[in-house]
C-alpha cells in the first residue's frame, strides 16, 4: 500500500522542519522531501500540527494493566515490591486467555493514545492456572499477538524463560507455576510464538531470561547458546533485596555477576538496573547495552532511583517502558525520570545534554534511540527506511499554541502530556484521531466486561 502525506511541522533526526512530504510503502517511510514544490504536493493530504516520532515502549507486562489500582491499600506490615507481587499472584490465578487478550488490547490502545507506537512485551504468563500447557503451548502469546493486531501497535515479543524460584536453584512456588518452563519446553514455546508472530508485518521476536533469580547459570548459558536471534532482555538489580540475595548466593552483585559471566553488548537490554555501583554503571555504559527504565512503575513499587545523571554523563544508552502499566504515558515516563533525578540531586534540568539544550527534547531523543535499539526494529525516527510511526501534536492546545518551536517538547513532557496528542500513526495506519483510538469503544467495552467478571472471582 502506497500513500503520501504532507506534515506541517516534523521532528527529523537533525531537528524541526516545516512542510515535509512523506511517502509510505507497506508501512515504511519510502521517501522524505523537505520543502517540496507545489507540483509535488498537489492533492496530497496535509497533516496539521507538530509531528514527532512515536516513542518505543521497551518493557511491558500487559496483563498487569488489569490490576492497576488493586495494590494501593496499606497492608499490616511494610508494603514493598514483594507484597505487591503477592497481589499480582492472586490476580493472575483467575486470568483466562480471553482476559489476557482483552487486557492486552486495552493496554496497547492506551499506549498508542499515550504516545507509544511500538512495544516490547516481556511475556511470562504462559500456562493455565494449574501450570499446565494449553493445547497450543503459545496460546497466551497468540492472545498478545491478536491484541497487537487489533490495536495496530508494532510488536517485539519477548517470551520469558522462568525456571527457578530464587537464587541457587530454588524451586518455583505454586504461585509461579504459570510462568515455569525448563529449557526444552521454553524452546518449543519460543518456536510456537515465532510461528504465530508471522501474522504481524515487521514484528520481531527476542529472548528474555526473566532475571538472575529465575534462571540457573547453566540454563542462562544454554539459552544464550541456543542460536535464537533478536534482542536479549533481562530484569536486573531492581530491588535491594535482590542485590543482597545475589551477594549471598554468589558473592557478586547482579550486574557485576552478569558482566563477569556473559558478553553483554548492544543486543542486550537490562531492565531497571536500579541499584548499581559506579563500577557497574560504567560497565553498563561501555557495553552499549540499553538500560530499560520504567520510572512510573519504579516509583509506584518503591524501587529506588536509577542514577541517570552519572549514566548519561558516560553516554550510556537508555529507553523507557510502561512495565506494570499502572499509568500509561510516554511523556509521563520521561517527566518522572527527570523529576526523580531532581529530587535525588536537588537540581534542575539534569538530563539535558549541555548548556542551552532543551531538557524535553534531549529526553525524548535519547529515549527514541535507546528504545529502537532495545526493540531491534526500524522505529524511533522519521527517516527513509523507518516504520511510519508518529505522533502529531495539536498546536492549538493552550499549552503549545503560545510557544516557539524550541519549547514544544518541553511543554509536551512537563506540562501538556497526552492531552496535546491529536493523531497517531503506526505502521502507516492512522490509529488515533483527536486523541482517541479508532477502536476505543469496542476495546474498552470488552475490557470492562472481562474485568468485572474477573474481579468478582478475585474478590
Amino acid at each position: 500500500m502506497n500513500q503520501t502525506v504532507l506534515l506541517e511541522h516534523a521532528l527529523l533526526p537533525d531537528g524541526w522542519h516545516s512542510d515535509v512530504l512523506v511517502g509510505m510503502t507497506d508501512g515504511l517511510i519510502s521517501s522524505l522531501i523537505i520543502q517540496p514544490g507545489p507540483q509535488q504536493t498537489d492533492g496530497v493530504q496535509r497533516i496539521k500540527g507538530a509531528t514527532i516520532p512515536g516513542l518505543p515502549n521497551l518493557h511491558s507486562h500487559t496483563f498487569q494493566r488489569g490490576m492497576a489500582g488493586l495494590a494501593e491499600t496499606r497492608g499490616p506490615s511494610g508494603d514493598s515490591f514483594w507484597t505487591w507481587r503477592q497481589v499480582m499472584y492472586r490476580f493472575l490465578e483467575h486470568l483466562d486467555p480471553d482476559d489476557v487478550e482483552a487486557i492486552a488490547a486495552m493496554a496497547m490502545m492506551e499506549m498508542l493514545e499515550g504516545g507509544f507506537t511500538s512495544l516490547a512485551e516481556f511475556h511470562y504468563l504462559h500456562h493455565d492456572p494449574k501450570g499446565h500447557h494449553y493445547a497450543n503451548r503459545a496460546e497466551l502469546a497468540v492472545r498478545i499477538i491478536s491484541a497487537a493486531q487489533q490495536t495496530g501497535i508494532n510488536l517485539t515479543l519477548l517470551p520469558v524463560l522462568y525456571a527457578q524460584g530464587g537464587f541457587g536453584g530454588q524451586p518455583v512456588a505454586d504461585q509461579q507455576r504459570r510462568f515455569y518452563n525448563d529449557l526444552e519446553s521454553y524452546l518449543a514455546l519460543h518456536q510456537a510464538s515465532a510461528d504465530a508472530l508471522k501474522i504481524l508485518p515487521h514484528a520481531k521476536i527476542g529472548i528474555a531470561p526473566h532475571s538472575l533469580r529465575a534462571v540457573t547459570p547453566d540454563m542462562l548459558t544454554a539459552l544464550l547458546g541456543a542460536g535464537l536471534s533478536g534482542p536479549v532482555h533481562i530484569h536486573i538489580a531492581e530491588q535491594v533485596k535482590e542485590v543482597d540475595d545475589c551477594l549471598a548466593w554468589s558473592g557478586r552483585r547482579p550486574v557485576e555477576w552478569l558482566f563477569d559471566h556473559h558478553a553483554v553488548d548492544a543486543h542486550w537490554c537490562l531492565i531497571h538496573a536500579t541499584h548499581m555501583t559506579e563500577t557497574e554503571t560504567q560497565a553498563l555504559a561501555r557495553s552499549q547495552a540499553v538500560a530499560g527504565l520504567c520510572p512510573l512503575t519504579e516509583a509506584n513499587l518503591g524501587d529506588g532511583f536509577f542514577n541517570a545523571s552519572s549514566y548519561q554523563a558516560l553516554n550510556g544508552a537508555w529507553g523507557v517502558g510502561s512495565d506494570s502499566n499502572v499509568e500509561i504515558s510516554a511523556f509521563a515516563e520521561l517527566r518522572c525520570l527527570e523529576y526523580g533525578q531532581r529530587l535525588l540531586h536537588r537540581g534542575r534540568n539534569l538530563l539535558a545534554s549541555a548548556e542551552g539544550r532543551s531538557t524535553g527534547l534531549d529526553l525524548y531523543t535519547k529515549a527514541l534511540h535507546g528504545g529502537a535499539q532495545a526493540l531491534q526494529q526500524p522505529v524511533g525516527a522519521l527517516r527513509v527506511g523507518a516504520q511510519a510511526d508518529w505522533v502529531t501534536l495539536d498546536l492549538t492546545h493552550p499549552t503549545l499554541a503560545p510557544l516557539p518551536q524550541r519549547h514544544w517538547l518541553d511543554a509536551l513532557v512537563f506540562v501538556a502530556d497526552r492531552s496535546a496528542i491529536d493523531c497517531v500513526m503506526a505502521g502507516g495506519q492512522f490509529l488515533v484521531r483527536q486523541g482517541r483510538h479508532i477502536a476505543r469503544e469496542t476495546i474498552t467495552a470488552r475490557f470492562t466486561d472481562r474485568l468485572k467478571r474477573l474481579l468478582m472471582q478475585v474478590g
